[in-house]
């Protein structure tokens, strides 16, 4: 692997990870308590989280990433 393919892929890497912290740290701003359609059961001292619409978005934005990140490497 040439040395400015791996350059450019910890660049686009970095830039991916980035793009995905700052949703994830405005998301909980806005969302505290996860994003509204996730499932939440609390009694007593048991406490189930289930995430069901987290799992999606994230789905959706990591494929978006990869097929940019798989278009540039073509």
């Amino acid at each position: 692997m040439p040395l400015q393919s791996l350059a450019k892929f910890l660049i686009i890497g970095g830039a991916a990870l980035l793009i995905v912290g700052l949703i994830f740290w405005f998301g909980a701003r806005f969302f505290p308590s996860g994003v509204p359609g996730d499932l939440a059961y609390r009694r007593g001292n048991v406490s189930i989280y289930v995430p069901i619409v987290s799992s999606i978005v994230l789905s959706i934005v990591a494929t978006i990433v990869l097929n940019i990140v798989l278009r540039l490497f073509r």
